[in-house]
């Protein structure tokens, strides 16, 4: 069975809907971007500062919770890694590549996940997670290259490093901080981390903001602002720590394989697009690729058979 708690259910429906929601941002981010009044220094301010002061506001109305004074550090490490250096380099890459380049380079994450992981918290590098990474990375691509509503455009080598940069910081965020976020409610961990990365954003962005003509700004950029700081800001990283609480780190980079996904939908949907074969083939093994990581052994699990076998030695030996 593929979920087999309340636990579990609530870390996988979790993560299907943040990148659902992640799924529509790169789009979104680039059409924002292609005015020229809106730097992507400026969106990561409005991102950033927006987002804080929608989770500080949230933290009124649920419980209190007192935050240890080592951990307000760690906190401002997670942020770090997590929003700043993530999506920072981003937004200046997507601002500099295709969306089509940034999205492959997106695909990284899960691979990456698979190997700090193992670094990090010495989780397993089992054959069958390397083959559900492999088969998910594979249908991701397919998709990606098959989306004809994605801006195909010249690349940049500077712009695809920097979106490496911040799929490379993530996949740390993922691997490294999931006792820290075990500790805390959602709404504790964001309003802290975005509190750290408005401020730090500050000094970098500030002026590209004042320099905006606001009266010449479209409905649509506006739409699209507001998308991104309430859409894949603000929820998308209220649901996040939820699937990190419950599930592990690989699992969790392999729901990043659901947003060309998602991309590919809401261009069928929107008449864009056409959901053929190839799609269709792609999908499965974006979910098939899932499921078998969801499936591999976790190194909690590989401990318990070890130690079930050197039990069974033992009672063999007494026997």
């Amino acid at each position: 069975m593929l979920i087999t708690d309340d636990k579990n259910v609530r870390g996988h429906m979790s993560l299907l809907v943040a990148n659902f929601i992640f799924g529509l941002n790169a789009p979104i981010a680039k059409m924002v971007l292609s005015d020229p009044d809106v730097s992507p220094y400026a969106l990561n301010l409005f991102r950033m500062a927006g987002a804080a002061i929608l989770f500080w506001i949230a933290s009124l109305f649920v419980k209190w919770e007192r935050v240890a004074p080592k951990d307000l550090l760690l906190l401002f490490l997670a942020s770090f890694f997590s929003i700043q250096l993530n999506q920072t380099p981003f937004l200046i890459g997507l601002s500099m590549t295709s969306p089509i380049d940034a999205s492959i380079v997106a695909t990284m994450v899960p691979i990456l996940t698979m190997l700090l992981a193992a670094i990090f918290l010495r989780e397993p590098i089992t054959w069958l997670k390397v083959l559900g990474v492999a088969i998910g990375a594979a249908g991701a691509i397919i998709l990606i290259l098959n989306n004809t509503t994605i801006a195909r455009g010249e690349g940049s080598m500077a712009g695809n490093l920097l979106c490496l940069l911040g799929s490379t910081s993530y996949a740390i965020y993922l691997s490294m901080f999931k006792g820290l976020i075990s500790r805390y409610s959602p709404v504790t961990l964001m309003k802290w981390m975005f509190l750290y990365a408005g401020i730090c954003a500050v000094p970098f962005c500030y002026q590209d903001v004042m320099q905006i003509d606001y009266a010449a700004l479209s409905g649509k950029v506006y739409g699209g602002i507001l998308y991104v700081v309430c859409g894949s800001t603000f929820l998308a990283y209220l649901l996040i720590p939820i699937g990190q609480k419950f599930l592990r780190p690989t699992v969790v980079g392999m729901y990043n394989y659901e947003q060309p996904f998602v991309s590919s939908l809401a261009a069928v949907a929107m008449g864009l697009d056409v959901f053929g074969f190839t799609k269709g083939f792609a999908a499965v093994l974006v979910f098939l690729g899932v499921y078998i990581v969801i499936k591999s052994k976790s190194r909690a699990q590989l401990d318990a058979e070890q130690a079930q076998k050197q039990k069974q030695n033992e009672e063999h030996l007494q026997a």
